[in-house]
């Protein structure tokens, strides 16, 4: 058995398909001539501009505008003359066009592959990318087709480029296995959009794994299975079928309401990070959109994204939802979330330092560009705004007069928005939930964001792997805070959502409920199992275990309990 990291959930069962890319030998020397070579080179980039420029509008038909942004910022670097000029100057000065582009997007691969940042250093793909497109053209060397592979293959490599996963034909692929990459990578990240299980950092996966071989991915867990006894595929064959049938089971609840047996309504909402995951969040019949994680429109580019540009992809993500509510949360970077376009300072403590709402009330102009464009957005639709990492009244105050002098610019301009846009915050710093007495006077709805919650409330790095085991949601103090925040919103009148990992909890879910928790928001995914739960479970009976659960005193204590929960 092979293990990786697990980036899209499910089970693959299928021949494994190999896909290498043939070595490209670079040539040294003048070639055929200065004006030969310079003429080769505008020509090769002038076909890879107009190939990348049709990925793009393909990837943004199938996918969605955001998915598609990686190919546009190819295009952007494709045209962006500081890329050629030293590549022109090299032939000038006597090499051949092949080692000229060599030699220079090596020096930029460099850069970005001895950066600290492991998001950052990822980003080096891209311009591996357009290099191998670029010299592949110069040589006259194609590829293997990725949209044309066996039905039910299951891809082998050690690296899959933005423009290899926008080929793939996700109705032939059962699985993806490369050897590099990791959660942030674009092979993980379109997975997940596609719904492939797959699995990265899968060492010698290549070397080890035979050509045509059948063998069996986790997608959750990372684990490639090969030399399968007769046994062992009848029981994988018998996960996807069960996998499948519950699928189908479910999708019964994706036109239904969430409601308890005793009459009790919730909302079961959708996390997502681009406008085409919104599109299936509605397919799945979500009841909204609970977290808009807008930061994924600032990622993987090497400019900020314009007010118009942001403004068609919250649009876009609104007419998806047919006038059902979209939480957006405006931009939250920092700790773990780094951008090209907007270089941070080094902290010693980033969790606790320059990050999201900080960074928002401290670059007032990104943060107008942004909120503009969320309110020229609201008028097709039921927008939400949503502040991430308030500590404080003073912080909430600060970021809703800034959304009141861009009511009045947008008034002045005549531009047409909703005047009456609820704005809210996520509760995830232990402070907010102490004061949500005060900060629910002032807002019209809160959301939990639990991730963050857990790690300030208990300090512990979610990321370290040494203290992991003291992360954990079921933690008595996190829970009275999540229940603080809760009962506090509904002394103000306003709903309570959560939008934390913990929301998709099916152990947890019962503890919530009866904690009154307004809106559930997890990953689509797991939308129409836990409606299914909500409709099996009793609000009232979930009320009366919550006072018990309370008075325990460790996480190990409540996780029996909710074990055993009769209800």
């Amino acid at each position: 058995m092979l293990k990786g990291t697990g980036v899209s959930p499910g089970i693959g069962l299928a021949p494994a398909i190999k896909y290498y890319k043939q070595e490209l030998v670079i040539p040294e020397g003048p070639g055929k001539g200065v004006e030969s070579e310079l003429a080769a080179y505008e020509t090769a980039l002038a076909i890879i501009i107009k190939e990348t420029e049709e990925l793009a509008q393909n990837t943004s038909k199938n996918m969605g505008a955001s998915e598609a942004a990686i190919f546009d910022a190819h295009v952007m670097i494709l045209q962006d003359a500081e890329l050629s000029a030293p590549i022109f100057n090299a032939i000038r000065g006597g090499d051949n066009a092949v080692h000229a582009v060599c030699e220079s997007m090596d020096a930029l691969i460099q850069f970005f592959d001895e950066m600290e940042d492991s998001y950052m250093r990822e980003r080096a793909a891209d311009i591996k990318d357009i290099k191998v497109r670029l010299i592949s053209r110069l040589l006259g060397v194609e590829f293997r087709d990725l949209s044309s592979l066996p039905e039910k293959s299951i891809i082998v490599a050690n690296d899959l480029t933005p423009s290899d996963t926008a080929k793939i034909d996700k109705t032939h692929i059962a699985g993806i296995i490369t050897e590099v990459g990791g959660r942030t990578s674009h092979t993980a990240i379109m997975a997940r959009t596609m719904e492939i299980p797959a699995i990265v950092g899968c060492a010698n996966a290549t070397s080890t794994i035979e050509e045509g071989a059948l063998i069996a991915i986790d997608g959750s867990t990372g684990e490639v299975f090969m030399n399968l006894s007769e046994e062992e595929v009848a029981d994988f064959q018998a996960k996807i079928e069960l996998a499948s049938h519950q699928k189908a089971a479910l999708k019964r609840f994706a036109d239904t309401r969430s409601i308890t047996k005793d009459g009790h309504t919730v909302e079961v909402a959708a996390n997502i990070g681009t406008p085409g995951e919104a599109r299936r969040a509605a397919e799945l019949g979500a009841d909204a959109i609970g977290l808009f994680r807008s930061e994924f429109l600032y990622m993987d580019r090497n400019t900020l994204p314009d007010e118009d540009e942001q403004f068609f992809a919250y649009k876009e993500s609104l007419l998806a939802m047919e006038q059902k509510p979209v939480i957006v949360r405006t931009l939250d970077i920092g700790g773990d979330k780094k951008l090209p376009a907007l270089p941070l300072p080094k902290e010693e403590n980033p969790f606790l330092g320059y990050r999201a709402i900080r960074i928002s009330l401290d670059k007032q102009d990104l943060f107008k560009t942004q909120i503009r464009a969320l309110l020229r957005a609201s008028a097709f639709g039921k927008l939400r705004i949503m502040f991430p990492m308030i500590s404080s009244l003073d912080e909430l105050r600060s970021a809703k007069s800034i959304v009141n002098n861009c009511m009045d610019e947008l008034t002045s301009e005549g531009t047409a928005y909703d005047k009456d846009i609820d704005i809210g915050i996520m509760i995830e710093i232990p402070a907010a939930a102490l004061i949500a007495d005060k900060l629910a006077k002032e807002c019209d709805f809160f959301s939990i964001g639990t991730n963050d919650l857990i790690q300030y409330t208990v300090a512990v790095d979610r990321g370290n792997e040494r203290v992991a085991t003291l992360y954990s949601q079921y933690h008595p103090a996190v829970l009275k805070l999540i229940q603080m925040s809760i009962s506090a919103a509904h002394a103000a009148g306003i709903p309570c959502g959560m939008c934390g990992e913990a929301a998709g909890d099916p152990l947890l879910m019962p503890l919530l409920l009866g904690m009154g928790l307004d809106e559930f928001s997890m990953s689509a995914s797991s939308i129409l199992t836990a409606r299914k739960l909500i409709t099996e479970l009793d609000y009232f009976r979930c009320k009366g275990i919550v006072q018990r659960i309370l008075e325990l005193g460790t996480a190990a204590e409540v996780t029996e309990e909710l074990k055993h929960l009769k209800i």
